[in-house]
């Protein structure tokens, strides 16, 4: 390792990066003047333009998130666009995705899905490239975040199948096949809780729920029950042990729980709903 590397290298692990070797490919990768494979061990500095590497190191040090930096964060095997305006998408999220599949295995099946708060727009993107004959709206109620939605849909070549709506959840009465949310879940204290690369860059909407985390599953199953026909599902994502507050919000609404599917922690992650009258 030459000594450019080994000095920010060191940087990174003296500021207790977990991965400073992975952290430091990609700024280096993000910095180069032509894009090709990083190799630490021989690598030319020659290439890399150095005040653009200087500072997208800077902030890291600082805490800011690669994704935010770069803006750029991969999802489901596709690269999406965010800045500090949405929040980053998650691996747990992506059991939605695998929950609709299993839920409509007929990818060419004509349907009408929802994505509720879509925030960059990852899921509704993805759905639209598996369910090829689908049409879908996106909700979001933050315009900020909104023009990323708009960004990541007009990259992926999906504006004539996704339809973008300014509203808080949703304000539409028409029925869907699904419907899908990742709401913020996380009550005061949960937030308090988490690191400073969260609390300085994620923003604070796409994840506080309320003092108890339970506000937008609230909100939701108000109007939820008169958007679902027959056969139709909402899938979210919930946060820690909060399965049976959500059972009692929306079963009070008619809604039942369909089927739970934990993550790799074996943590209750997403629920599948469905009108009780249709059970």
């Amino acid at each position: 390792m030459n000594n450019f590397i080994e000095n920010y290298y060191n940087q990174l692990k003296e500021n207790h990066f977990l991965y400073p070797e992975i952290e430091l490919k990609a700024l280096l990768k993000y910095s180069i003047k032509k894009p090709k494979e990083i190799f630490l061990y021989n690598l030319n500095h020659e290439n890399i333009d150095l005040k653009k590497f200087q500072s997208a190191f800077n902030r890291r040090l600082k805490k800011e998130p690669i994704s935010k930096i770069i803006k750029s964060k991969e999802f489901w095997s596709e690269e999406f666009y965010v800045n500090s305006s949405v929040l980053d998408p998650r691996p747990e999220s992506e059991l939605i995705i695998e929950t609709a599949q299993k839920l409509f295995v007929n990818k060419r099946k004509t349907l009408k899905i929802a994505d509720l708060g879509t925030g960059s727009g990852c899921l509704a993107i993805i759905l639209a490239k598996i369910f090829t004959n689908s049409k879908l709206i996106a909700t979001e109620i933050d315009t900020k975040a909104i023009r990323v939605a708009k960004i990541n849909i007009s990259k992926h070549q999906l504006t004539n199948r996704i339809k973008i709506l300014n509203c808080h959840w949703i304000d539409k009465s028409s029925k869907f096949d699904l419907i899908i949310s990742n709401p913020p879940y996380l009550s005061d204290i949960d937030y308090s809780k988490t690191d400073d690369e969260v609390k300085l860059y994620e923003p604070q909407i796409a994840l506080r729920g309320g003092k108890d985390g339970l506000k937008s599953f609230r909100e939701i199953a108000s109007n939820i029950n008169n958007l679902l026909d027959k056969e139709s599902y909402f899938v979210t994502e919930i946060g820690y042990g909060q399965l049976e507050d959500v059972r009692r919000i929306f079963n009070e609404k008619d809604m039942y729980i369909y089927k739970i599917i934990k993550d790799l922690q074996s943590i209750d992650r997403v629920l599948v709903l469905k009108k009780k009258n249709e059970k």
